[in-house]
């Protein structure tokens, strides 16, 4: 069986075509889904996608949070269906509540763009069981309201409970608490991610690598990774 993700569009999307190419190379079909739907069309998880949604207006996510296929997104995501939100998209995750805490302007109050290096702290969810706990790795960063935030009694839980699926290394980009790059739920279906693992999936596109230019290609795995538990999950 072929793995069906879907990668839903918003008004100012800008990262869906990357994401539906990513899981293309990874072995699914991506299938394309509009935000005023509410039909998810049988797919087995779904991708909300970087980008301005709406254009960024109130905050950042908050109003692609509400639109009509959100609420197909948050039922399936409570059924254990893989979700992943990048940049823009792990903004609305936050917004719907599907994800603690918030999302804010980066601290330098600049957009910024980077190859990142991060370190994968939660090897366990559905979209990094296909690398190693503590494995370092580099993935484009692209983001202006980047800066993660949680009270510290939230902050201190994700900890305990390793629910920070990823963290910066080397710099912090935005000003992340606790160098937070991405974090999971305690199901670990649902991940979001700052980071742009869509851009370092196929070699001559990626980051550049000690071997070559353009050759990094460390983000297919989070798709590889959801494919792998989709088809565990119906096995």
């Amino acid at each position: 069986m072929t793995a069906r993700v879907g990668v839903i569009t918003f008004p100012g999307s800008l990262d869906d075509g990357d994401a539906a190419r990513a899981i293309r190379l990874s072995g699914a079909e991506p299938v394309a889904l509009w935000h005023g739907s509410h039909d998810l069309e049988g797919v087995d998880a779904l991708v909300l996608p970087g980008g301005f949604s709406y254009g960024d207006y109130l905050r950042a996510g908050a109003i692609a949070a509400l639109a009509p296929i959100m609420a197909e997104v948050k039922d399936a995501a409570a059924k254990g269906m893989p979700v992943l939100g990048i940049c823009n998209g792990f903004q609305m995750l936050v917004e719907a509540h599907l994800l603690p805490g918030g999302l804010i302007r980066n601290a330098h109050q600049q957009f910024i763009r980077r190859d990142q290096r991060l370190r994968v702290e939660n090897a366990t969810t559905a979209w990094t069981s296909d690398y190693e706990a503590g494995q370092e790795i580099v993935i484009p960063l692209k983001n202006a309201d980047g800066g993660y935030i949680a009270s510290e009694s939230e902050l201190d839980r994700l900890e305990g409970e390793g629910l920070v699926a990823l963290r910066y290394l080397g710099v912090n980009p935005n000003g992340s608490l606790r160098d937070i790059a991405g974090i999971t739920n305690e199901r670990g279906n649902v991940v979001g991610l700052m980071p742009h693992p869509e851009h370092a999936v196929e070699p001559g596109f990626g980051p550049d690598t000690s071997v070559a230019m353009r050759s990094g290609v460390d983000g297919l795995t989070f798709f590889t990774s959801a494919i792998a538990a989709v088809a565990a999950s119906v096995a």
